[in-house]
């Protein structure tokens, strides 16, 4: 869905012109997530030196979520690293990303042991679930 400047702009200022993902400030750069993913279609098309590619189109799988209602203003990491998770399914990669780092990750475990970083088990809780504890008048 296009928005025009004026649903950007309210859109933006939804959690203050922050992300409602991680709560950081959001730049110039910033997405319109989808909250419940609407899956865009794909398509083949010819790239660079003829190498065919999968390319995404203007068309969505599940229309009826591609709304304004549907949007929550995000950093572009965090759009792009949830992709087309529900929140919970995202919620469940994050709580687990220490594992992995730990699993895969020498220079995590290094850090580790130097101890640069700590692991605080913390649960995740997304900035706009504290928004919404604080003020109940949010609805997503």
């Amino acid at each position: 869905m296009k928005l025009t400047k004026a649903e950007r702009a309210t859109l933006r200022e939804m959690f203050a012109g922050r992300c409602a993902y991680c709560g950081v400030p959001l730049g110039e750069r910033w997405h319109a997530d989808h909250f419940e993913h609407v899956e865009r279609k794909m398509k083949w098309a010819d790239g660079p030196n003829g190498v065919r590619r999968l390319v995404s189109t203007s068309e969505v799988h599940r229309p009826e979520r591609d709304t304004i209602a549907n949007l929550m203003p995000s950093c572009a990491p965090c759009n792009i690293d949830k992709h087309a998770m529900t929140l919970e399914d995202w919620r469940r990669k994050l709580q687990n990303a220490a594992e992995v780092l730990r699993r895969n990750q020498p220079t995590y475990r290094h850090a580790l042991r130097f101890g640069l970083v700590q692991e605080t088990g913390a649960t995740i809780v997304f900035h706009f679930e504290r928004l919404a504890h604080k003020d109940p008048s949010h609805d997503h």
